[in-house]
């Protein structure tokens, strides 16, 4: 046998769903393939998914954001229980900045070691606070940081801020309070904030719609030259989500260099996941047409937007609708008498003023300032009174109350169509039958396939007009 086909032959046998991505990632999160579960608000990204994907070599991170403190500390205290890798959210609250220290300090007090820091728009002190706690200098030298942060981002301008060391003005405030040494400040100007990145491309909730092909090197690029700039002596990586739900996109991901991939529409739809079995059938329905763009909730007078399911829910064009009045009035008494009834018995079903009763009930125990403001300010009350029908909408679909399915807020990205083509026929055709792991390493295992073929297609080797299909298999739990 000639000697390059020996070679091509040894370096096809190499490529393993372990070694498709970047190595070191997974040594440094104790898992054993590149393969991230992006945590989903509410607990839709469950403490049992998060054990499934870890017991299965990979790493889920709980969806801590819209839950109370009292309710991430208890999943947390389940995931340290089980033994298994594991990461929390830390989601940005721009209006909500109190619960945002407040996660950070919980994780702190906890020792959470990993956190995904997602949605936000610039860098805050929580933020800080939480890569700063601990770093001090090894008797070797070196710089040690307990606490790690994966940004999950697709934004240029976010990355290189992520990407480059903490903002002195932060260091100073953390310096002032007491939150670091002297010492730990001098040593914070030498680290990234981060020095892991998701790339997120067109997903499910919180996404900007942006492209893999062009976003992930792009990203790619701030990378290296933040690399270059700051010498740093640990390498920053970069991973992509958004879109990933066939072993094709998994294995377009790792060909372009991605250190690891990150999947979550898709886990929404598994048994484990902490939804409904109603939302889990209609994602089983869902096709790549079948996603709308609404109103996000927790920055909903920003006007940022989610990617949402609109098979079955008018929930997108419900909450579209309230955003529009919003914009156009300055309170709920400006609203016409004809719209306001309208409104009472399509979406709140009950008279705005109860409704009102409730969320200021809600807040004062929550964020009192809120309440209080709205008091004083009515366009602040409209937008709570707004935002409680879409954070009910979530809820619901959550526990999949059956008489407001009209109304289910499922947040949902392309790879859940690409998904149910791709299993089409196929044991995982089933809802029942999806489970994280299985799902998982039915991806991995395809995409090395298809980079093992694509080697010996692209190498003359390979004579196939078609690129292979992966078959796919169940794997024991």
């Amino acid at each position: 046998m000639d000697k390059p086909v020996q070679q091509l032959q040894q370096s096809q046998q190499d490529i393993l769903p372990e070694n498709l991505g970047d190595n070191s990632f997974c040594r440094d999160l104790g898992i054993r393939y590149p393969y991230l579960g992006g945590s989903m608000a509410q607990g839709i990204s469950s403490v049992q998914l998060s054990i499934a994907l870890g017991k299965a070599g990979m790493l889920g991170f709980f969806g801590s954001a819209g839950l109370s403190p009292d309710t991430v500390e208890t999943a947390v205290d389940q995931l340290q229980a089980s033994g298994v890798p594991f990461g929390c959210n830390l989601i940005h609250s721009p209006q909500e900045p109190e619960l945002e220290s407040v996660l950070a300090e919980l994780y702190i007090r906890k020792g959470v070691r990993l956190i995904e820091a997602s949605a936000f728009l610039d860098i805050t002190l929580p933020l800080v606070r939480y890569r700063l706690h601990g770093i001090h200098r090894s008797a070797d030298g070196s710089i040690t940081t307990p606490n790690q942060i994966v940004a999950k981002l697709s934004r240029e301008e976010l990355a290189e801020k992520f990407f480059s060391p903490p903002p002195e003005k932060l260091i100073n405030a953390l310096l002032q309070r007491g939150d670091i040494t002297h010492e730990q400040a001098t040593l914070a100007g030498q680290i990234p904030l981060a020095n892991d990145i998701t790339a997120e491309a067109d997903s499910g909730g919180h996404t900007d719609k942006r492209p893999a092909l062009a976003l992930f090197p792009t990203i790619q690029s701030v990378s290296a030259r933040a690399q270059h700039k700051y010498g740093y002596i640990k390498p920053l990586r970069v991973g992509l989500g958004g879109g990933i739900g066939t072993p094709q996109a998994a294995a377009a991901a790792f060909s372009m260099g991605a250190g690891w991939i990150m999947a979550g529409s898709i886990h929404q739809a598994c048994i484990e996941s902490g939804t409904s079995d109603i939302v889990r059938k209609l994602l089983n329905e869902t096709r790549q047409a079948d996603l709308a763009m609404a109103p996000a909730a927790d920055m909903f007078e920003m006007g940022v937007t989610v990617q949402v399911a609109k098979r079955g829910t008018m929930f997108a064009m419900r909450a579209a609708r309230l955003y529009e009045l919003y914009r156009n009035h300055d309170s709920l008494e400006s609203i016409p008498s004809a719209e306001r009834e309208k409104l009472e018995k399509t979406i709140f079903l009950a008279p705005l003023d109860d409704i009102w009763h409730q969320t200021r009930s809600f807040f004062m125990q929550r964020d009192p300032r809120q309440a209080e403001r709205a008091e004083r300010d009515p366009k602040h009350r409209m937008a709570l009174v707004f935002r409680w029908y879409l954070g009910q909408a979530a809820h619901w679909a959550r526990k999949g109350v059956p008489d407001r399915a009209i109304d289910y807020q499922i947040w949902c990205g392309p790879a859940m169509g690409a998904f149910n083509e791709w299993v089409k026929g196929s044991f995982l055709e089933t809802p029942s039958n999806r489970k994280a792991a299985c799902v998982a390493l039915n991806i991995l295992e395809g995409a090395a396939a298809i980079i093992r073929s694509n080697i010996s297609r692209f190498t003359g080797n390979n004579t196939a007009s078609q690129q292979m299909k992966p078959e796919i298999k169940e794997y024991p739990a």
